[in-house]
């Protein structure tokens, strides 16, 4: 099992930063690798059981299944049903934890999936700094950090 992650602190209280989050289908609104998203059979975006479709830059297509999401958490789980990557049994949380002093809070998004052992210096890399990494650098930016 392959495990992945990523940390940062971000200058938004975690309500306001969680606002943009919990919306399962708002990927492409926020991370600059995702062009298209959509939540498959008209479900609400977060609807624990709702499947994201979404497509990155590049043209690939990854279909994603909402596990959990808690807003008294500020939690969201996630695995991935199709995706062209070598990978499987992959599973993601995304975790805001609120930082009284500034009015910050911490995100950590972290992964675990399978792969062939000659991939996993390519997916982990992919994962954790392709994916998690742009997303985390945009959301900084977002509020306001550089």
């Amino acid at each position: 099992m392959v495990k992945v992650y990523r940390s940062t602190v971000l200058n938004a209280p975690a309500d306001r930063v969680w606002r943009d989050l919990r919306d399962f289908n708002g990927l492409a609104s926020w991370h600059p690798l995702i062009v298209l998203s959509r939540i498959e059979k008209g479900h609400p975006a977060d609807k624990v059981g709702c499947v994201r479709a979404f497509q990155l830059k590049d043209g690939t297509q990854v279909r994603e299944k909402l596990l959990s999401l808690s807003d008294y958490d500020y939690t969201c789980i996630s695995a991935i049903l199709d995706s062209p990557m070598d990978l499987s049994d992959y599973l993601a949380t995304l975790r805001l934890f609120p930082v009284t002093e500034g009015n910050r809070c911490f995100i950590e998004w972290s992964a675990e999936f399978d792969c062939p052992l000659e991939k996993v210096a390519e997916l982990t890399e992919t994962v954790s700094g392709g994916m998690f990494l742009t997303g985390l650098d945009a959301l900084k930016k977002r509020y306001g950090q550089s």
